[in-house]
């Protein structure tokens, strides 16, 4: 049974929705100690000592401090192997290896791309920003090379790493899910069948949901 788990952060970013989506996979308790990390207003001496240089999310459990959410995932998925979504992390070591493959190409290739593309069409806007149009159209182009890969990978797997959930196709979601939010980011994915279909089919997911719930009921610096 887990306890003592802690993530500081807003649901907003996406780095913090990536944590909960895993913690919800994992079907794991926890304690959010919610911080708008959009205004900065820091309130909490505790977070300004443990926060990543972003400010975008930190997790602590008992004496470990995290603040990557890909790392956090990683460790949820091993400290809590048997708990909730098995499968999140491969079962064995070839699957696990081409998880962390597709890990590191959603670090490396689609998140710099789609997370320039939240910043423009999703907080731009809501925080009275003018969008940057050469950067979306500059972003938009390098995701599109991305999404041009996965669409064809898809078109022989369920799912990126195979045909099961895995924390492959979960760190994509975030991102993804403000980029569709969008008229112009959403043609990205429903101009490519496979894509279209993939996402539809992990954005349904119960945990992602709650995240999503999560994200409308407390927006943070949105409110």
């Amino acid at each position: 049974m887990a306890s003592g788990l802690q993530v500081f952060g807003q649901p907003a970013s996406t780095d913090v929705a990536r944590v909960l989506t895993c913690l919800f996979e994992k079907n794991l308790e926890f304690d959010l100690v919610r911080i708008d990390t959009f205004k900065r207003q820091h309130k909490l001496p505790e977070f300004i000592r443990l926060r990543d240089p972003s400010g975008q999310v930190t997790f602590k459990h008992g004496d470990k401090t995290l603040v990557d959410p890909r790392a956090i995932c990683r460790y949820l998925c091993t400290q809590f192997p048997n708990q909730g979504n098995r499968n999140l992390y491969g079962t064995g070591s070839l699957e696990r290896a081409s998880i962390e493959q597709w890990l590191q190409a959603e670090a490396q290739s689609f998140n710099p791309p789609s997370s320039a593309l939240v910043f423009q069409l999703a907080f731009a806007p809501l925080l009275g920003i003018p969008q940057d149009h050469m950067a979306i159209a500059e972003n938009e182009r390098k995701l599109q090379q991305v999404l041009n890969v996965y669409d064809e990978i898809l078109s022989k797997n369920e799912y990126l790493a195979g045909d099961e959930f895995t924390l492959a196709d979960l760190s994509h979601l975030p991102d993804s899910q403000y980029i569709v939010s969008s008229e112009r980011g959403r043609k990205l994915f429903t101009s490519r069948r496979n894509v279209a279909r993939w996402f539809d089919q992990i954005s349904r997911r119960k945990a992602w949901e709650q995240v999503v719930k999560m994200q409308m009921e407390h927006p943070g610096a949105f409110e």
